[in-house]
């Protein structure tokens, strides 16, 4: 029993999840953020290797007994509650004040990302990086000119 998917779409798979987080993560490294650039490149990696994981068992269990009843979407649930933890982590309150939010949250959209990368869905992933900088770099620079709350 080997894998289904072609080494070559393994690599595409996992290399577009390591790109994504990166581009994500250079964002808030160049912002000396808490969590940053490697953190986010295994964010990413780590949701799109647990996609192909669960979709190359769910194609394992039908070989085996066709009729199985696998749910490779459970896996990604998972995945979603691991990386949403990893988020609140780096969400910090201290008399009062809730810091590294935005932080958190791109933790969370490099999940997605991953996910997407592990999913084969380059596209979305695509839409994903680019709106995100949309709103990290083009939207932070507003905040910064006073149009905006800084509570990152």
């Amino acid at each position: 029993m080997g894998m289904e998917l072609p080494l070559e779409d393994l690599a595409l798979r996992l290399g577009a999840a390591s790109l994504a987080g990166m581009i994500i993560g250079v964002e808030r490294e160049w912002r000396q953020k808490p969590a940053g650039l490697r953190t986010h490149m295994l964010v990413s990696l780590a949701a799109a290797a647990f996609t192909i994981i669960s979709f190359e068992l769910f194609r394992t269990s039908l070989e085996i007994s066709p009729g199985s009843s696998g749910d490779p979407i459970r896996v990604i649930e998972g995945v979603v509650a691991g990386v949403a933890f990893l988020g609140a982590g780096v969400i910090i309150q201290a008399r009062g004040d809730v810091r590294n939010l935005t932080t958190g949250a791109t933790i969370w959209m490099s999940g997605a990302t991953g996910l997407a990368c592990g999913g084969g869905f380059f596209i979305v992933a695509g839409l994903l990086v680019a709106l995100s900088l949309v709103i990290l770099v083009l939207l932070g620079l507003l905040e910064g000119k006073g149009v905006g709350e800084r509570k990152d």
